[in-house]
């Protein structure tokens, strides 16, 4: 079974940054591609980022230029570098796992299939 774990939400001012960090404990991690999701109160779960096996990644349009996937191989680890934070980033932000092996990420929900808990991400005015 595969688990993953967020870490590094928390409440910041408009124009700060974050790191998430999502731990996997599975050891075959590096033929996952992995994505960041968002869901704030009231509003449906949306891609912000997303890292293919290789490397190759996906931003949705809010966040191009302002954040930043990455993976560690050898950690098992997948980070979302949040620069430039707005109050609309606000939400509870989760890691997702997809066995796909593809040159490009998966860009819709249905192909993750394992989730984290969630982190609480709250960029203030």
């Amino acid at each position: 079974q595969v688990q993953l774990v967020e870490s590094g939400g928390g409440l910041v001012q408009a124009g700060g940054s974050l790191r998430l960090s999502c731990a996997v404990s599975r050891r075959t991690f590096s033929v996952y591609a992995m994505g960041w999701f968002r869901q704030a109160p009231g509003k449906e779960r949306e891609l912000v980022a997303a890292i293919s096996s290789g490397g190759t990644t996906y931003y949705a349009d809010s966040v191009k230029g302002r954040f930043t996937i990455s993976r560690d191989n050898a950690k098992n680890t997948v980070y979302l570098q949040m620069n430039s934070l707005k109050p609309e980033d606000t939400a509870v932000y989760y890691c997702a796992a997809a066995p796909i092996l593809t040159q490009r990420p998966p860009i819709n929900r249905e192909e993750y299939d394992h989730w984290g808990q969630g982190t609480q991400v709250t960029v203030s005015s």
